[in-house]
This record gives structure tokens, C-alpha cells and sequence, in this order.
């Protein structure tokens, strides 16, 4: 998508064309309206404060995320010391529950009839279950494109680390869409577990 801001742009003039792109990247980090207005907010605060160092401001968007990036950091910091601990189970494979649990016995397309069970409303509530860094990598990574480079200059980390989120959070994500469809009845529970 073409970026509508450009060279001597005033602030309002330059982040306005991206608001409904950051508050759909809040609220999916978020999960919440409430939470995700507050985040929008406080990330447009520090954008304002900071809109003199922005050097690219024909490209303001990579520079916006980064801001939104850290104020999310910033309000999730002891959950992500408490992730740092987390457990992640990385021998779980979605597609092989499926294949072996086998929720639609009748279905030739059994895969695809599992990930539609999910609307944006359940993928926003299950997002919720990672880890906050996991999230963010997951998010930016395969709901807006950014590549491990770009996100680990948002997040201020290696490529590497990055990297790492990324396998630990689709492992989580595979995860919790499992158990999100067994807890809510969204597959028979009859079939599952014989």
C-alpha cells in the first residue's frame, strides 16, 4: 500500500493516513477495543513527542509500528518477564492433532474445516493466549507482512531472536487453536479423544 505522507508533512498530516492501519495492529496485539484505544493512544503521545527525530517522513508507517511496538512493550513488560519462564510445548503439531484426533470424519478437507471454525473475533481471543513478544512476531510477521529483519528492528532484538519467536509462537498458536476448539465444543467432542 502506498504511504500517503511526504517530506516537510506536519505530524497530524503525516500519521493521519496510518490510524486505521495502527489501531487494527493494537487491537490485535490487545485483543480489546478498550485496551487497544488506550495503546493507540499512548503510542500516538510518543509519536507526537518524538516526531522531530523522524528522518523518512514519506515512510512513517515502519517508524509508527515501532512506537506502537514499544509502548505495547511497555505496558506488557512483567508479562514478558513472565513469558521469559514460559514453557512452550514444541513437539505439538496442529496438523498432526488434527490428522489423528480427527474432528470431521466425514470431511475430505479436514484441515480447512478446523481453521474455519475460526472468525476474526476467535483468532483475536486466541492471539491472546501467547506470549506478548510471541504475539507481536506472529502478528507483524503473517497479518501485515514485516519480515524478521524489520520486526526485530521494531522490537530492538536480533534477527535470531526473532526468529525464535516466530517457530515458538506458531507452536503456541497451533496450540491454542486446539484447545480454544475443544474447550468452546467447536469440533465434536465425541470424535476427539477416541
Amino acid at each position: 500500500m502506498a504511504e500517503a505522507a511526504g517530506p516537510g508533512l506536519g505530524y497530524e498530516e503525516c500519521v493521519r493516513p496510518h490510524l486505521d492501519y495502527l489501531y487494527g495492529v493494537a487491537l490485535r496485539l490487545c485483543g480489546n477495543r478498550t485496551a487497544a484505544e488506550d495503546l493507540l493512544q499512548d503510542a500516538l503521545l510518543r509519536a507526537f513527542r518524538a516526531f522531530r527525530s523522524l528522518r523518512d517522513r514519506e515512510h512513517p508507517r515502519r517508524w509508527l509500528t515501532r512506537v506502537l511496538t514499544s509502548a505495547f512493550y511497555d505496558r506488557v513488560r512483567m508479562e514478558l518477564n513472565d513469558a521469559l519462564h514460559r514453557s512452550v510445548e514444541e513437539d505439538f503439531d496442529l496438523f498432526d492433532k488434527i490428522a489423528e484426533e480427527d474432528p470431521f470424519p466425514y470431511s475430505d478437507r479436514v484441515h480447512l474445516d478446523f481453521l474455519e471454525l475460526f472468525d476474526d473475533a476467535r483468532i483475536l481471543e486466541v492471539l491472546q493466549g501467547l506470549a506478548p513478544q510471541h504475539r507481536v512476531a506472529v502478528i507483524l510477521a503473517y497479518v501485515y507482512g514485516f519480515t524478521a529483519r524489520e520486526i526485530g528492528e521494531f522490537t530492538g532484538r536480533p534477527v535470531g531472536t526473532v526468529l525464535s519467536w516466530l517457530h515458538r509462537g506458531r507452536k503456541q498458536l497451533e496450540r491454542e487453536l486446539w484447545e480454544h476448539a475443544v474447550s468452546h465444543h467447536l469440533i465434536d467432542r465425541g470424535a476427539v479423544g477416541r
